[in-house]
């Protein structure tokens, strides 16, 4: 892609947890959970992190893998229905510039005792510096990190 460039896409994924609606839900909003599975996942180093999860709160983080190139996240929560459904926009940016904007949604839906979540990103990848493969990715692997939260493995839908 060439500079001053926008990609559209978007993506779903599914996964069916033994926990219940209430212990997903938990995963995202307890601060302590959330930080385990979703700031820590990858181990990169943090440099500063906050999580404000309410309608209208902020959620931001810079971090590092090798202390050079440095990620942004600026998030706010534009619609949360507790035990079901958390509604979000963010950008990411890469060294201050930014590479990408979304809006996404975690669906949490009753499935028999436990839980079904479906993810869905819809992004604009800006200037060829991101792309759909990389977050989708990402985020496969950032549930696989809340399932172990969750005390199992996730299983695809």
């Amino acid at each position: 892609m060439s500079t001053n460039s926008v990609e559209h896409a978007s993506f779903t994924i599914e996964r069916v947890f033994k926990a219940t609606p209430e212990q997903v839900f938990h995963a995202f909003a307890d601060p302590a959970a959330h930080h385990r599975w979703f700031v820590n996942a990858d181990g990169w180093p943090v440099t500063e992190y906050s999580h404000d999860f309410r309608v209208g709160g902020r959620e931001s983080g810079r971090f590092s893998k090798d202390g050079k190139t440095f990620y942004y996240n600026d998030t706010i929560y534009l619609d949360i229905v507790e035990n079901r459904r958390i509604i979000s926009a963010y950008t990411m940016a890469e060294n201050d510039r930014r590479i990408s904007a979304s809006v996404a949604t975690v669906d949490i839906q009753p499935h028999g005792a436990g839980a079904r979540i479906v993810f869905t990103e819809q992004a604009a990848f800006l200037d060829g510096l991101d792309q759909v493969a990389y977050r989708r990715q990402g985020w496969e692997e950032l549930i696989a990190a809340l399932a172990v939260e969750l005390g199992e493995a996730a299983a695809a839908a």
